[in-house]
């Protein structure tokens, strides 16, 4: 018995001595064999091409609400408007029979006048409801995120769509989904139809070869979609209470249509033997198999059966049972082998064979592979760390050289945009007084006055350059952050002061200034900075606004102090507004200015506890709003 049970090749020989020891008895049944063979042919056949035929009825009323969806989503996104939603929506159910429900579902920011909107239409008997869904997190729902982060039509799992704020179907539903996008590639919402999982079982209860023929269907879960025990429907999956020994056929059943794969098994359910034939069902994840009784298969093998000898049958099927079962227990590690070898080689090394007791050959063989598969997935990790922390420091390094040739590009602009404009105020200076040099009692009084007009403009423009480039230095950053913040200003009049500077600058713009405050009101702050801000505010409005149109204001928040400048101009453009707070960022790079005066204003504002932002609702120019808390 020791060797028996060490040697694979001792229990290969007792099994082929017990099977010779039957070839005489075999010859006696030859003809059962070979009509139990026919008849489980024949059988299995037939039952393949039914299952064909259903599985083509299912796919033809899914098609026709893939269609449906489809056919009309294009229009969806050429139409996008609330009412049009609900009348595409409507449509869908109104021309397919096939369809329980459709909605139209788009992102909040597509109507945001509307909020969260939902087009949906439900068939009740022979009427057809539609309404906007009310309050319901659609966009945490399987059939709105899945096609979402698919990027691509499918069809979901069937699932139960209660909203208690509107009307929703009783009905376990399937909903194929697909996505939309505008143009320009955005995505703006889901267009869902549903299916009522009622439907599919008529569908599929249409032809069962056999009386006590019935059909189930499970997702790529194993959790049944489809059961005669409706109880089991989305509830229960084809693995619950199963006994891993006592029911291995039904686990492998399992596995087989929760991977998707086709083909026909043997299995016994409650005792009674069941021959399932099952094969996925196209473009999902479902699998839909065919279940009929043995018994029902082999009524003629068993009538003609009866006549033989039963003692011949029952002795024949023993042996066969005690053999089958010595080859299958010696070789069981063998099939575990083949199945994670096939595993290894597909590049799946997480499932492991366990070790084993067995002392015979096959049970040394299991041990060691058990060992291998753990260190192969070792040093697997270790490779796959490796290469992510490789990748990770290439694309550090890749960043930082982009960050250094992007500061050497700026570099080489700021130094040219410097240049350019200081060269410009100083020129002009220096030409006017050479002019005053040579020509000064030539020159008119009118003329002399412009002449020091434009040279007291451009000593200031020169000034104003001078104290921007400081404070956007190290210097001045420093002195920024440790600047007190504790004067007493007084909000209308720093308004007033920044417009008489504006002025002194455009003599010729007109500024209406408008404050709900009294002129007695006062916050604590730094005034420097504050005054700094604002005249940079309003010296852009006046650089870039028709010249007719500045307006100034200061209100009240519950906890703050809102400064508004508002012109009317060419504004800012979308493209630009994402970079106009970066130094040195200019909208023309001909224009004048160094591209330090939006974003030194912004670091002010935000150093003084508050912060500068644009108005994006207007439209007419440009309204900047500073905002400073009231303490």
């Amino acid at each position: 018995m020791g060797r028996l049970r060490h040697s694979l090749s001792l229990k290969l020989s007792v099994s082929v001595l017990l099977l010779s020891v039957l070839v005489f008895v075999a010859a006696l049944g030859v003809m059962f064999v070979q009509s139990r063979y026919m008849l489980h042919k024949e059988a299995t056949e037939r039952i393949a091409s039914v299952l064909d035929h259903t599985v083509l009825r299912v796919r033809r009323s899914m098609n026709i609400v893939e269609t449906a969806t489809n056919s009309n989503g294009w229009m969806t996104q050429e139409f996008l408007y609330p009412d049009s939603l609900l009348a595409f929506s409507h449509r869908v159910v109104l021309l397919n029979g096939y369809v329980n429900g459709c909605s139209i579902t788009v992102e909040p920011d597509v109507f945001p006048e509307q909020g969260p909107f939902s087009a949906y239409s439900i068939r009740e008997g022979d009427s057809i409801i539609t309404v906007r869904e009310g309050a319901y997190d659609y966009y945490d729902q399987v059939w709105y995120k899945q096609p979402k982060s698919l990027e691509r039509s499918c069809w979901t799992d069937p699932f139960s769509d209660f909203n208690s704020n509107s009307v929703y179907t009783h009905h376990i539903i399937a909903s194929y989904c697909k996505p939309l996008y505008m143009d320009n590639g955005r995505f703006i919402g889901v267009i869902s139809t549903d299916l009522s999982l009622d439907r599919m079982k008529e569908t599929i209860a249409e032809e069962l070869p056999y009386p006590n023929t019935y059909f189930v269907m499970v997702n790529s879960e194993g959790r049944y979609i489809i059961h005669p025990d409706s109880i089991k429907e989305q509830n229960k999956t084809i693995y619950e209470d199963l006994d891993v020994e006592k029911h291995a056929d039904m686990i492998a059943l399992g596995h087989e249509m929760s991977s998707g794969a086709r083909g026909n098994m043997s299995v016994t359910i409650n005792g009674t033997s069941y021959l399932v034939c099952y094969q996925p069902v196209p473009e999902t994840k479902w699998c839909l198999a065919m279940i009929i009784p043995d018994r029902e298969i082999l009524q003629t093998y068993y009538r003609l059966a009866n006549i033989m000898v039963p003692l011949i049958v029952f002795g024949l099927m023993i042996i066969l049972l005690v053999s089958w079962w010595i080859v299958a227990h010696a070789i069981k590690p063998l099939n575990q082998l083949l199945v994670q070898s096939k595993g290894i080689a597909d590049g799946k090394y997480e499932g492991l064979i366990p070790h084993t007791k067995r002392q015979d050959a096959v049970g040394r063989l299991q041990n060691s592979f058990a060992t291998m598969q753990e260190s192969l997935n070792r040093h697997v990790g270790e490779i796959k760390n490796a290469a992510a922390e490789t990748k990770r420091s290439n694309e550090e390094i890749v960043k930082a050289t982009k960050l250094a040739e992007d500061a050497d590009r700026q570099k080489t602009l700021f130094i040219q945009n410097v240049t350019h404009q200081v060269r410009t105020p100083l020129n002009i200076i220096m030409g006017f007084a050479q002019v005053l040099r040579t020509s000064l009692k030539e020159i008119p009084d009118n003329e002399l006055k412009k002449i020091v007009d434009m040279m007291d403009h451009n000593a200031k423009t020169l000034s104003r350059m001078m104290l921007m480039l400081y404070d956007s230095s190290d210097a001045g950053i420093s002195s920024e952050l440790s600047m007190h913040k504790d004067d007493k200003v007084f909000c209308n009049e720093v308004a007033r002061e920044s417009i008489r500077f504006t002025r002194d600058h455009f003599p010729e713009i007109n500024i209406k200034f408008k404050s709900s405050l009294p002129d007695t009101y006062a916050i604590k702050t730094n005034g420097l900075y504050l005054m700094r801000t604002l005249r940079e505010l309003l010296y852009n409005s006046a650089k870039y606004s028709d010249g007719a149109y500045v307006q100034f204001f200061v209100e009240e928040t519950d906890s703050s102090i809102r400064f508004i400048v508002e012109d009317q101009g060419p504004g800012m453009s979308e493209a630009y507004r994402d970079q106009m707070f970066i130094p040195f960022t200019k909208v023309n790079e001909l224009s004048e200015g160094l591209g330090l005066g939006l974003p030194l204003s912004k670091r002010h504002s935000q150093n003084l506890g508050g912060d500068l932002v644009l108005d994006t609702s207007y439209h007419d120019g440009c309204r900047f709003i500073l905002e400073l808390p009231k303490q």
